[in-house]
Order: structure tokens, then C-alpha cells, then sequence
């Protein structure tokens, strides 16, 4: 049995076993459940549905990392949206012509992307050099935000977009959506920059003991500031599917993401004092949120119900957590 634990360890990794065997008892439970469940259309659904929810996820997973939070992370999102939006507008729209059309979008992507990194700049300052605690400034950042868009927009939303936008919310290349894609390369991404990269490393220091991290030479300054940046980028590629996906953008989109994606952090294995975790498991536990989801709207239950259930999802989480903790301490 331990020579099979070692081995599971050994190519999936520890922090892997939570994940996967939630997934199983998510497939077997519905699948006895609802006999559409194990279906097409379902797991359609969910490659439909991810995405959005997904790339949000990896926009909380580093500043977690380091210890922080970042509960701008949809304010973010929506914002980048509507600058994309406005950004789009201004060069034609609906009726933009074939250089506008060419112009107007490679621009457009560029100023929404930007706008996310500007908004993860600003907040990564201010953690950086006041000290001031994540939950705190990034609460502000939130605030401030809402009460931008909301006085920008007056509380409506923007829409009227060129058709090249669609395709980035319901295209799909040989038969896989296109933000299923664009979530597959975001993870890989962030999986290959905390794997391999200076800063991951780095990221995994601060989280552990910011001060050993200064002591040992790393500059936790510039490197909070990055992840914060890397954060509200990602965070703005999320606003950018919301936007194509709705054909549609205003401030409150995608607001329920929020503490979804702090469930799906630590149900995928992250340390929430920082320090600790992997990308992958985190991409299996938002494939879980959302078969779950999809197997509870099978059952007929309502989306209510659903928020209630990754609530107390949330809490059994901490609490199988601490029970490990103390199993493994009275182990050693």
C-alpha cells in the first residue's frame, strides 16, 4: 500500500490525491444520480462553462501563493472588459472596416490586457512598499472599481462588438471551444512560469517566510509587484472571454467568481497561508466545481442551492485539512 502511495506521489504528486479522488465522487455520485450526466452535452457544458471561471482562478492562485489575496480579481476583469469595449467602439464597432477591423483589434486585446496589468501594478505598489495586508488593499482596489464602472456606465451594460469577437467566445478548433484553449495555455503557462521559472521560485519563498526570502536576496518587492501585475493580466484575459462569451460587458459580471475561486485554490491544494501548491491540481478541482454544478442543475436544483453547496464544500475542505494535519503529526 505505501509502495503504491510512493508511487502515485511519485508521478502525479501529493497535493494530486484530493483532487482526483473528488473528481471520482463526483462522476460516480451523478453518475447514478442523472443517467444524462456521464453524456456528451454534459461534459460539453463544461468545457463551455470553465474557462472564464478558470483563467480567474489562476488570477487568485499567485497572489495566494505569496500569502495575499487579491479580491479585485473580477472588478479587474470587468473593467478590462469595458475599456476593450470602449476601445473597440472607437474604431468602428459593429461597421469597422477591413483595416479598423485589423487595426482596432490588435489594439483593443492590447489596451484590455494593459488595463488589467496597470490595475495589478497599482496594487502590487502598495502591498509592496506600505506593507499594508492584500486583503486590505485589494478590497480597496475592489471598491474603487465598482464605483468606476458603475459611475462610467451608470449601471448598464456595452455591447454592439465586431465579428471577431465571437469566435473567442463560442468558436471552437476542431471541436475544442476557443476559451476552452485559451484557459489550456494559461494554465500551462502559469504551470511552467511557478515550475521553472526565477520568479516561481521566488513567488514560493515570500509565501513561506517573507523574511528569510529578503535575507536570502531575493527582492520581495519587485516580486510582489510582478505577481500582482501577472495577477490583473490574467484577470483581464478573463474579462475578455466574459466579454466575448456575453457579447456583452458591465460591472457586474462574473461577480459570483469571487470566493469560487478561493474554493477551487484550496480544494486544489493550496496552502492558504501561502508558501505551497501546484497549477494542476487546482485544474482538477475547477473541473470538479463544475461537474458538480452541472450535475446539481441535472438534479433540478437551482443555482442557489449550488452557491450553498460550494459553501459547505469550502468548510469540509478546512476541516478534512486540519484532520490530515493532525493524522500525519500523530503518524510522525
Amino acid at each position: 500500500m505505501n509502495a503504491l502511495a510512493a508511487r502515485f506521489n511519485a508521478i502525479f504528486g501529493a497535493d494530486m490525491a484530493g483532487p482526483l479522488a473528488a473528481l471520482a465522487a463526483v462522476l460516480v455520485v451523478f453518475g447514478f444520480a442523472s443517467p444524462h450526466f456521464l453524456t456528451g452535452a454534459t461534459f460539453g457544458s463544461v468545457a463551455f462553462q470553465l474557462p472564464e471561471l478558470g483563467v480567474l482562478t489562476l488570477a487568485m492562485l499567485m497572489p495566494i501563493l505569496t500569502g495575499g489575496l487579491n479580491l479585485a480579481i473580477t472588478f479587474t476583469a470587468n473593467i478590462a472588459g469595458l475599456t476593450l469595449a470602449w476601445t473597440l467602439q472607437a474604431n468602428g464597432g459593429v461597421d469597422a472596416g477591413p483595416g479598423a477591423f485589423l487595426l482596432g483589434s490588435a489594439l483593443a486585446l492590447a489596451v484590455g490586457a494593459a488595463s488589467g496589468l496597470v490595475m495589478g501594478l497599482v496594487m502590487g505598489l502598495v502591498i509592496a512598499f506600505t506593507r499594508a495586508h492584500p486583503i486590505l488593499v485589494s478590497l480597496s482596489m475592489m471598491i474603487f472599481l465598482r464605483g468606476l464602472g458603475e459611475f462610467l456606465t451608470r449601471g448598464g451594460d456595452i455591447s454592439g462588438f465586431p465579428t471577431f469577437v465571437a469566435p473567442i467566445g463560442h468558436g471552437s478548433i476542431l471541436g475544442i471551444p476557443v476559451p476552452l484553449l485559451i484557459l489550456i495555455a494559461c494554465v500551462i503557462a502559469s504551470h511552467v512560469l511557478l515550475s521553472r521559472s526565477k520568479l516561481g521560485f521566488s513567488t514560493y519563498m515570500i509565501g513561506s517566510n517573507i523574511e528569510s526570502a529578503r535575507y536570502s536576496g531575493i527582492n520581495t518587492r519587485k516580486v510582489l509587484v510582478l505577481v500582482y501585475m501577472l495577477s490583473g493580466v490574467m484577470a483581464a484575459v478573463a474579462g475578455i472571454i466574459m466579454l466575448a462569451r456575453f457579447n456583452s460587458v458591465r460591472v457586474g459580471h462574473g461577480e459570483s467568481y469571487l470566493l469560487i475561486t478561493v474554493l477551487a485554490c484550496f480544494l486544489g491544494g493550496i496552502n492558504p497561508f501561502g508558501g505551497f501548491g501546484r497549477v494542476l491540481p487546482v485544474f482538477v478541482a475547477l473541473i470538479v466545481l463544475q461537474l458538480l454544478s452541472s450535475g446539481l442543475n441535472l438534479l433540478g436544483a437551482n443555482q442557489h442551492l449550488t452557491t450553498a453547496v460550494w459553501g459547505i464544500l469550502l468548510i469540509v475542505v478546512m476541516v478534512l485539512r486540519w484532520f490530515s494535519a493532525k493524522f500525519i503529526r500523530i503518524v510522525k
